[in-house]
């Protein structure tokens, strides 16, 4: 009897996450020199990761034969300082997707629902799968999470609903006041997962803590994976309530969160200098995007993130391959409903200027 056979209808029936290709591997397929690759496929940091950061790992090498302290105490202690929450409302993960699969093992089964934005970021959806539950997907309006139709899609057999703002891969920001009367229409059976992977992109983001102080069932997810530019070391945290907490510490893996990913996230933290220029590099780079893409006469959707879609028209996936064989790497989305989009991550000046310049040369006309 097969493997197949014998696992899970759920597994069988899973969809697999597909990333964007690695610089080396774009490289060695088309012959290409690693280093003049740009790579704006994944929402990556152009700037690399925090020097603190590194500074702080490479100080630690030597220690990595011992298992790493198991319930993050010092992270949880500065992000407690940081956040301004107890350390009992955190909990930190190997990257803010773990923490969405412990929400799978603590609610979600056969029977159970997840309202989620179809157009919104897959792991909820991922998830939901997995563990046997109906995602019941709202379509976004004009890129944008509908937040009364998600209301009204909530039943009693809902147990998560599932808001990432803003929102990948369409970059759309839902409002303050939108946000308000949706948090507190959610009905007592529901938690609300707010994952905020780039709100630190934003100018002034929402608070969601507040409400979680309230007793609003809110878990908010953040994580180093994008401005403090620690991909690599798969780390994030949610906040919620110290119940909830607890909870989600019932199911999390032992020793989940390793040595360096937890002393660089650490240091990180710190590093107010350079999240200040990456976001500044960030701004920059949107603009320059956007005004580059509109003398193209190419369609942008605003973006609150460290990324934009951009419209390419019926032949988009034709492009992506272009750009990637000329050393460009950008993400089709087809796999979300936008079949005629590429999503962009903003890169450096130069990154994103040899974007631009390869799509002028190549003859791209909206």
């Amino acid at each position: 009897m097969s493997y197949h056979q014998l696992v899970k209808q759920t597994v069988r029936n899973q969809p697999v996450y597909q990333p964007g290709k690695p610089i080396e591997i774009v490289a060695k397929e088309y012959g290409l020199d690693p280093d003049s690759i740009a790579k704006l496929a994944s929402n990556e940091n152009p700037l690399g990761a925090s020097p603190r950061a590194i500074a702080a790992i490479k100080s630690i090498a030597d220690s990595v034969w011992l298992y790493p302290e198991n319930s993050c105490f010092y992270l949880r202690e500065r992000l407690s300082e940081k956040c301004g929450v107890d350390a009992d409302m955190l909990m930190v993960g190997a990257g803010t997707s773990e923490i969405h699969y412990m929400l799978g093992d603590l609610f979600l089964e056969p029977g159970v629902e997840v309202v989620m934005g179809k157009g919104a970021f897959m792991t909820m959806l991922l998830v939901s799968l997995l563990y046997g539950a109906t995602p019941v997907e709202i379509p976004l309006v004009d890129y944008t999470h509908d937040l009364d139709a998600m209301l009204a899609a909530i039943t009693d057999k809902t147990r998560l609903v599932y808001l990432p703002n803003p929102n990948n891969p369409t970059g759309t920001l839902v409002g303050k006041d939108a946000l308000d009367r949706f948090i507190r229409a959610l009905p007592k059976h529901v938690v609300l997962v707010y994952d905020e992977a780039y709100s630190e992109y934003v100018d002034d983001p929402f608070d969601v803590i507040p409400y979680i102080r309230e007793g609003y069932q809110v878990l908010t997810t953040r994580t180093f994976s994008k401005i403090y530019g620690l991909a690599g070391l798969r780390v994030g945290y949610g906040i919620g309530s110290p119940e909830l907490i607890a909870l989600l510490s019932r199911v999390s893996c032992p020793f989940n969160v390793s040595v360096p990913a937890q002393v660089g996230a650490l240091a990180a933290l710190d590093d107010n200098e350079f999240v200040a220029m990456s976001k500044k590099v960030n701004a920059d780079g949107k603009k320059q995007l956007e005004e580059g893409f509109a003398e193209l006469g190419m369609k942008t959707i605003p973006s609150g993130g460290n990324f934009m879609m951009v419209y390419f028209g019926d032949d988009a996936n034709h492009w992506f391959v272009q750009l990637q064989e000329r050393g460009v790497i950008i993400r089709p989305i087809a796999n979300y409903g936008y079949p005629d989009f590429l999503r962009v991550s903003i890169g450096t000046a130069e990154q994103n200027a040899k974007l631009l310049n390869l799509v002028k040369e190549l003859g791209v006309k909206q």
